[in-house]
């Protein structure tokens, strides 16, 4: 039981830390008031830190799994372990930390459960995943400056792709037999994955007076309050 305990304080804890905010502020960069971290960091201080941020975040939720895979713990507690990592990430037990939203920390979570415990069709959550990136890379790599605007159709690619992935795993887990607890993590990680979208800042957003349901819609999809260009 304490051994259990300690593996999902430490995971939280582990999440927690910021890793990529520690980047920004060595380079100088205020990553504050971005909506992506990670591609602030590809825009703003430089490619090779940016993956660098995007490998720590995935070992984030890889390294408590196999910590507790290693010990020979349970299924549920070792998955957990992982969705805990998630939570510290997004929800940091600092207040003078925001927190991220998990999307890197949770890919490493789907991606370490299908290697130690064979889930491999929960893998299919990595291809939204990576049309979802791709996409928005592209849109980054143009020259045209309207690409490169949150709100443009090839940068909501993103966001919908966390989703889809996200969404697909827990579905994935479930068709291909996988153990209930594997399953339910999967379903949890996908939950809080859409909590903080929809909870996040959202006293911000309410005050500019736009609809809410039109904001808790756009949230859900496209992690962000609009997607006219009217509001940020």
């Amino acid at each position: 039981m304490l051994a259990n305990i300690a593996l999902m304080v430490g995971a939280y804890l582990f999440g927690s830390l910021p890793f990529a905010a520690a980047l920004a502020r060595r380079s100088g960069v205020d990553l504050s008031g971005e909506t992506d971290m990670h591609i602030a960091l590809w825009h703003k201080v430089s490619k090779v830190q940016a993956s660098l941020a995007s490998f720590v975040d995935i070992t984030k939720g890889s390294i408590p799994m196999l910590v507790g895979f290693g010990f020979d713990l349970p299924i549920a507690v070792v998955t957990f372990s992982g969705v805990a990592a998630v939570v510290g990430q997004m929800w940091p037990p600092s207040p003078n930390w925001p927190g991220e939203k998990g999307n890197t920390t949770g890919a490493g979570v789907i991606i370490t459960l299908a290697l130690i415990y064979h889930a491999y069709l929960t893998l299919l959550a990595l291809i939204p995943f990576a049309i979802g990136a791709a996409l928005r890379y592209y849109s980054l790599a143009s020259r045209e400056e309207r690409f490169h605007e949150p709100t443009h159709p090839l940068a909501l690619a993103l966001p919908v792709g966390m989703f889809l992935g996200f969404a697909v795993a827990p579905i994935a887990s479930w068709c291909s037999g996988q153990p209930a607890s594997i399953t339910m993590g999967l379903l949890v990680l996908f939950i809080i994955i859409v909590v903080r979208r929809l909870t996040c800042d959202l006293k911000s957003d309410v005050k500019k007076g736009d609809n809410l349901l039109r904001i808790l819609a756009n949230r859900f999809l496209f992690d962000q309050a609009a997607i006219d260009g009217t509001s940020k």
